[in-house]
């Protein structure tokens, strides 16, 4: 039976090694990144008409933005530090047919690569924009149920727990993680 799935709360976790630097208090807007392939067009000689074909996927880039300033957040910065943190983001998704809620969770690995504050502007609170850059891994769960597993250094790419790369990699001879 068909249903409808709301995104009604969100939380963010910068840097997992400290389960009590939760952001829920700052937290106004959290984005997973796009889920966007690369087209490339292709115009066969002998053919009339124009094709795209698929080459890849795009870079993934998720983004948040927090009220007020996060002077921990900023030492995660780029140029001021050259290590990947792991990002751990938590959704409530409602199932507006049943009322059950259903947690929707991201693994990223990435370092903190843009740093956006708001125009300073009285009565209004300020916030900062984040993103996360140079990714290399990205999990989305849904009710406990891999969705989307990528891994970069292992060219593993699953989808509903089934590898799109399995034979790419058996050919290659790229070994398995694990």
């Amino acid at each position: 039976m068909s249903t409808l799935y709301i995104l009604e709360a969100a939380n963010l976790f910068c840097g997992d090694d400290d389960p009590s630097n939760s952001k829920h208090l700052a937290i106004q807007e959290f984005k997973l990144p796009d889920l966007q392939a690369i087209y490339q067009d292709h115009h066969a000689g002998g053919a009339r008409v124009q094709i795209e074909l698929e080459v890849g996927i795009q870079k993934f880039e998720p983004t948040f933005k927090l009220a007020g300033y996060d002077p921990d957040l900023l030492a995660q910065f780029g140029l001021g530090s050259k290590n990947k943190h792991i990002y751990t983001g938590y959704g409530e998704l409602k199932d507006r047919r049943t009322g059950a809620s259903i947690e929707l969770k991201a693994i990223m690995e990435g370092r903190l690569g843009r740093v956006a504050p708001d125009a300073f502007q009285r009565g209004e609170v300020s916030a900062n924009e984040y993103a996360i850059n140079e990714l290399t891994s990205y999990q989305l769960w849904w009710n406990g149920t891999e969705k989307i597993f990528w891994d970069f250094w292992t060219n593993q790419w699953r989808i509903n727990g089934i590898d799109q790369n399995e034979t790419t990699n058996q050919i290659l001879r790229i070994p398995r993680a694990g």
